[in-house]
């Protein structure tokens, strides 16, 4: 087939008259030099253009697979006849153009009897002579849009649309017309729009302002005298908006058309889509009073050169109505009335105002317009408005101003101050401008309503000048880094934050924002880490109910953006476990657990006297160390003939003789031990018994305890073992504490023994008799070596 299938947003830009919102399928086959329907239109198709072709018939079965078809365009080809059943297979059908064809009876339509459900069916510019409706019409009940043409009307050509209650009724005179009055009677339509031939229809304009609430006249290129005079003959007019629309007017025609208007019962004028043509010299004068409401006059393109700009902008700007609309035009200024005006709502949205627009320059004083104190309303939106200062200067005398619209210009803020905006304003737009941080330096004081969108915003500090009544701030696509503080907004209801810079929103900050029941931070660039925590369980708590916020577009439109691993994640599909995020309870979880180890480990220890084990394991394989490294060579050992000699006070010779010597001298000891109960040689001098005993001893074992403190000949004896160990070495002595001995209890004439048991590890005697193999398997190791066998009975001098 060839055709383009595309998708289209809003019906709105297929056809003008709809507004659609959906998605639609669009087939387009316009101007493909096609004789039929193609055969082959897919299924899904909901809008099919087939103009400019060459298609004279529509036949039974052409749209039989289109089943959901809702627009269908047939204009500009030469189509001149259609089969009653061509629609029985499109029961959505809603919009219907058969608009330039070679039809020729509108009393001959069967097909409409299969389109109930028509909304827009358009017929103009075919062969009919007459506009006599067939009464399939009738049918139609739900038409809201019906464009027909024709050069002849006649009484009762509507008959059969009577009950049908239209939006738009539109007639398209072709050729010279004949109309019979009162042939518009039968005719229900919101608005009755009437594009003209050469000749201004008079009759038709009568019906016209007899039967239609609202009339618009398309593409007028003359006859404007004759429609004032029509107008200003008539005492009673029942249409209250009168439009022009796509028409040429010279001046003198328009001012002298708005004057008899004014004087009329038509409460809404408007003129879109105007060429005008000599405008004025001098001033126009402008009626004082007036029975119209409002003004619009939009799209206006002049095609005179030479003339009073200030004559223009008095005209309107001194109209005595309450509404005016001078909109889509290239003015650059508007002057101030020159009497106080009545004029509530004034609207110059997209023109080419600068920032003196209603002021005025009277030498090097610029004056100020006071005037306008009436004004509610005031758009200005989409000017070349630079100044927000300027601006509040001019609009300082609007008493009565309410609602500002300065959105779309190109506004900054210098910072300096100044700003004397009225008092009454409650609801202000600045979207779409260039404004920073210090606009809320420049700010009506009792502003309700503010809209901020599409700035250079990136915070709202808490120094910002207090909005103490606003309710609802928009400051969407800004570059907010963080959520604002509401401190100086106390009101402040409902805010907007989509599309700024957030990555991690501080959610503490909207602790200060204790009225706000509406929150939007939607398409942020949101950073899923453990900062972003807080704002997430608060939009987790709205999704539950529980949250006393109401965040818009949760959960589809918050996201992650950083790290790569979760990006483009819905934040509520996200989440890091909180004792990760929080150190206190990080550091929690790994500490009471350690405790509880080492508490356990530690009672543990306490009870099986672990410490004890370790540390005398510890000393066994430190003796065992020593004795390996520290082998003393064959004639080191020349003399020695015991292991050690062992030292103790006599009222310890119990546990010597019960325990020691038994394990340090039996077969699994293997030691050689002398003692002075033992190796004394009786009759020799005592201090020649130790020093000898000293002397072929390799080791020195003191067994220390109360009693071996009060012994003076013990300490005899450590006194010549530590002259023993200075020429031995430092492992020449072992100290065996039978028994607590507290450093106090030691004289300290007896330093030498303070000193070895503060610089020397020694062996303390456990009581339980578990612990009793490892200390002996310690002290052997300590004193064992590698001896000379000697038999040895006593100790010869």
């Amino acid at each position: 087939m060839g055709s383009t299938i595309a998708i289209f947003c809003a019906a709105a830009m297929l056809m003008p008259q709809l507004s659609v919102s959906y998605l639609r399928i669009y087939i387009d086959l316009s101007s493909r030099n096609l004789s039929s329907v193609p055969g082959d239109l897919p299924k899904e198709a909901e809008y099919i253009d087939l103009s400019l072709n060459h298609i004279r018939q529509l036949k039974r079965g052409d749209f039989r697979n289109t089943p959901i078809l809702r627009f269908l365009n047939i204009s500009g080809n030469c189509l001149d006849s259609i089969h009653p059943e061509t629609f029985l297979h499109t029961p959505l059908l809603e919009d219907l153009d058969l608009s330039h064809n070679e039809l020729k009876d509108l009393m001959d339509q069967p097909y409409l009897q299969h389109t109930e459900n028509l909304v827009a069916l358009n017929l103009a510019h075919n062969k009919f002579l007459t506009m006599t409706l067939a009464r399939e019409f009738g049918s139609l009940v739900k038409l809201q849009r019906l464009t027909l043409g024709g050069s002849t009307i006649s009484v009762g050509d509507f008959r059969n649309i009577a009950d049908v209650e239209l939006r738009v009724m539109s007639l398209f005179l072709e050729g010279v017309l004949v109309y019979e009055p009162g042939s518009l009677q039968d005719v229900y339509a919101r608005r009755l729009q009437v594009k003209f031939n050469n000749k201004f229809p008079h009759d038709l304009m009568e019906d016209a302002l007899s039967f239609f609430p609202e009339l618009e006249l398309l593409e007028l290129s003359s006859g404007y005298q004759e429609l004032s005079k029509q107008l200003s003959q008539r005492s009673e007019i029942y249409t209250s908006c009168l439009y022009l629309t796509h028409i040429s007017i010279n001046w003198p025609d328009f001012t002298q058309y708005v004057h008899v208007a004014l004087n009329t019962t038509v409460t809404h004028l408007g003129v879109s889509g105007v060429t005008m043509y000599r405008l004025p010299q001098n001033a126009t004068p402008v009626a004082e009073t007036s029975r119209v409401k409002s003004l619009t006059f939009r799209r206006a393109v002049v095609r005179s050169f030479l003339f009073s700009q200030e004559a223009v902008y008095n005209f309107f700007i001194n109209m005595p109505v309450e509404n005016l609309a001078l909109t889509e035009t290239s003015i650059i200024h508007m002057t101030c009335p020159k009497s106080e005006s009545p004029i509530t709502q004034l609207n110059f949205s997209y023109c080419s105002m600068t920032d003196t627009i209603f002021s005025r320059v009277e030498g090097l004083i610029t004056v100020e317009c006071k005037t306008l104190g009436n004004v509610r309303t005031l758009a200005l939106a989409g000017n070349n408005l630079k100044s927000l200062k300027s601006l509040s200067i001019r609009m300082q005398y609007m008493r009565s101003l309410q609602d500002l619209d300065l959105s779309l210009n190109l506004l900054v803020y210098d910072g300096q101050k100044g700003c004397v905006w009225p008092q009454n304003i409650s609801s202000m737009s600045l979207s779409s401008n260039g404004l920073t941080d210090s606009v809320f330096q420049c700010l009506p004081e009792n502003v309700e309503r503010l809209d901020l969108q599409n700035n250079q915003i990136s915070a709202v500090s808490s120094s910002t000048l207090g909005l103490v009544r606003l309710w609802y701030l928009n400051l969407n696509a800004n570059k907010l880094l963080d959520l604002p503080v509401c401190h100086n907004f106390p009101l402040l209801q409902e805010l907007l934050l989509k599309s700024n810079s957030l990555h991690t929103p501080s959610v503490d900050r909207l602790k200060s924002c204790r009225s706000l029941k509406t929150l939007d931070a939607s398409s942020n660039p949101f950073t899923c880490t453990c900062d972003l925590m807080g704002f997430i369980r608060l939009g987790l708590k709205f999704e539950k109910g529980g949250a006393a916020v109401t965040f818009l577009q949760w959960p589809h439109g918050y996201y992650c953006s950083y790290p790569e691993a979760v990006r483009d994640s819905n934040l509520n599909n996200f989440w890091i476990p909180e004792i990760s995020c929080n150190s206190y309870l990080l550091a929690a979880a790994i500490l009471c657990p350690a405790v509880v180890v080492i508490t356990v480990v530690l009672t543990l220890c306490r009870h099986f006297d672990i410490p004890w084990y370790l540390g005398m394991i510890w000393q066994w394989m430190q003796a065992k160390h020593r004795a390996r490294q520290r082998q003393p060579r064959p004639e080191v050992l020349l003399g020695i003939e015991f292991h050690a000699f062992v030292s103790y006070s006599q009222k310890d010779a119990a546990w010597v003789f019960d325990h020691l010597l038994p394990n340090l001298e039996s077969p699994a000891g293997g030691l050689r031990i002398c003692h002075h109960g033992k190796n004394f040689v009786p009759g020799k001098p005592i201090i020649n018994n130790i020093m000898t005993c000293v002397e072929k001893s390799r080791r020195c074992v003191f067994v220390l305890s109360a009693h071996f403190v009060k012994s003076d000949w013990c300490h005899y004896e450590l006194y010549f073992a530590s002259h023993q160990h200075l020429a031995l070495g430092s492992d020449s002595v072992v100290l065996v504490l039978l028994e607590p001995v507290p450093q106090y209890l030691i004289p300290s004439k007896y330093y030498q023994l303070k000193s070895m048991m503060a610089r020397h590890t020694y062996l303390e005697w456990p009581q339980d008799r578990a612990k009793q193999r490892l200390f002996w398997a310690n002290l052997r190791a300590a004193l064992q070596a590698d001896l000379p066998h000697l038999t040895v009975t006593g100790i010869e001098e």
